[in-house]
């Protein structure tokens, strides 16, 4: 396992992604399921879903996961230290100017102008974990009924998660 290409992978998916963990996820897809061919798309699906059941951003988690399938505990490392590196330093270097700029009307417009680009990527990764996801009438009905306890009964996500299992 090449360390170095791990990390330079999650690296860029940490740098030019923007949006938060669901928006990285296509451009996770592409580096390691289309592009490096670390993971199958099943792989990847399987996770997602794992990602979203532990604690912490999907993305990270992610990372974890990713890194940990194709390089072990020391790539689980790399992988995760490279996708949140970037975040990181610019944060710690501009902690002190997003107090002074939080108000200005520019950066509060460039915000606003980003989240159509963000909601795109989310319905990106949507659609296409869905492509693995719906594979049968059985699977869209546990979903189904899921999303109705989740909306209108208002049960816990885990209970839902656990129920869904049976």
């Amino acid at each position: 396992m090449n360390y170095i290409k791990l990390f330079l992978s999650f690296l860029k998916i940490g740098t030019f992604s923007f949006g938060g963990g669901y928006a990285m996820l296509p451009f996770i897809q592409k580096e390691v399921v289309e592009k490096n061919q670390w993971i199958t798309m099943a792989e990847f699906t399987d996770i997602i879903g794992i990602s979203q059941m532990t604690p912490g951003p999907v993305s990270i988690n992610s990372a974890t996961f990713i890194g940990y399938r194709v390089g072990g505990i020391l790539g689980s490392i790399v992988a995760t230290i490279g996708i949140i590196f970037t975040s990181f330093i610019l944060v710690l270097i501009t902690s002190k100017a997003i107090k002074t700029f939080k108000d200005n009307p520019k950066i509060k417009g460039m915000l606003m102008g980003m989240r159509p680009a963000l909601i795109a990527l989310i319905l990106t990764a949507f659609l296409s974990l869905a492509k693995e996801a719906y594979v049968d009438f059985k699977s869209i009905l546990i979903t189904v009924v899921a999303a109705g306890f989740l909306f209108t009964k208002k049960l816990h996500p885990i209970l839902v998660i656990v129920l869904s299992a049976y």
